[in-house]
C-alpha cells in the first residue's frame, strides 16, 4: 500500500530534506583531493547533528556508516574509512537519509574530485538528466512505469547500463516504503500516482556493463568490470499537476 502524506507530514519531510540540501551545499564546496571518505562523512555528520536531525542509515540492518560514500566503481553502500583517500580524477557519491521529528528524506549527489575526465563528467550529467527526464512526467494520474521507462531510456540511449539490483522507493516514517521503483520499466505499467505520495527516485548508472558484485564487507556494491558508476537521487512529492523536490534548499 502506498501511503498518502498529509500537508503536515510533507512539511516535516521537507525540513529533513532541507538539512540534506545544506549538507550537499557544503560538500560541493569542501570535497577536494587528499580528503578521506571519513572526512567527508564527518562533514555530513556535523551538518545533520547541528540541525537537530539524525542519520537513518546508521545501524540500519547493521550498516556501520553514518552516510553511504561510494567512489568510482562503487555504485552504492560504500563505507567511510580514514584509509580511503580521494584522488584527483575520482568521482564520489554521497547518499544520505536524514530523519527529524520522525520523518525522513533521502537523496544522493555524485561529486567530481579535482580535475575529472570528460567521460566521468558526462556520466554524472546523464545520471542527473535521467532523474529529471523521469520526474518531469510526474503528476497525479500517471503510471509509475512511465517515469521508470523515461529513466531507462535516458541511461541506455547514452550508452550506459541500468543497475537492476537496487531501486528507488517510497519514503516517509520509514526509509523504505511501498512502492519499489526500479530504474527500468514500461509505459502504462505500475501504480497510478496520486497527490501526496512521497517517492525517492534514484537513477544508479554503470558506465560499463550491468552486472555488479558486493565486496567482502557485505555492503559495498561495485561494477564487476571495474568501470565508473554514478548515483543521483531526490525525494519528491506528487502534486495534482506535477511534483515538488523535497531535498533541496
Amino acid at each position: 500500500m502506498i501511503i498518502i502524506k498529509s500537508p503536515r507530514e510533507i512539511a516535516l519531510m521537507k525540513e529533513a530534506g532541507r538539512i540534506l540540501g545544506l549538507m550537499f551545499e557544503r560538500l560541493e564546496k569542501e570535497i577536494v583531493p587528499g580528503m578521506s571518505t571519513l572526512d567527508v562523512e564527518n562533514i555530513c555528520r556535523e551538518v545533520i547533528d547541528e540541525n537537530g536531525a539524525k542519520s537513518a542509515e546508521y545501524q540500519y540492518y547493521g550498516y556501520p556508516g553514518y552516510v553511504c560514500i561510494s567512489v568510482n566503481e562503487e555504485i552504492v553502500h560504500g563505507i567511510a574509512s580514514s584509509k580511503k583517500i580521494l584522488r584527483d580524477g575520482d568521482i564520489v557519491s554521497v547518499d544520505a537519509v536524514v530523519v527529524k521529528n520522525g520523518y525522513m528524506a533521502d537523496a544522493c549527489r555524485t561529486y567530481p574530485v579535482g580535475i575529472v575526465s570528460e567521460s566521468k563528467l558526462r556520466l554524472i550529467e546523464v545520471t542527473k538528466q535521467a532523474f529529471y527526464n523521469g520526474v518531469s512526467l510526474i503528476k497525479e494520474g500517471i503510471h509509475l512505469g512511465d517515469v521508470q521507462s523515461a529513466i531507462q531510456k535516458t541511461i541506455e540511449s547514452a550508452g550506459y547500463s541500468v543497475c537492476r539490483d537496487y531501486t528507488g522507493h517510497g519514503i516517509g516514517t520509514h526509509m523504505h516504503e511501498d512502492p519499489s521503483i526500479p530504474n527500468f520499466g514500461k509505459e502504462g505499467n505500475g501504480p497510478i500516482l496520486k497527490e501526496g505520495m512521497t517517492l525517492a527516485i534514484e537513477p544508479m548508472v554503470l558506465m560499463g556493463k550491468y552486472p555488479i558484485r558486493v565486496k567482502g564487507d557485505g555492503w559495498t556494491a561495485v561494477s564487476k568490470d571495474g568501470m565508473p558508476t554514478c548515483h543521483y537521487e531526490n525525494t519528491i512529492v506528487v502534486t495534482k499537476d506535477g511534483y515538488e523536490i523535497l531535498t533541496k534548499i
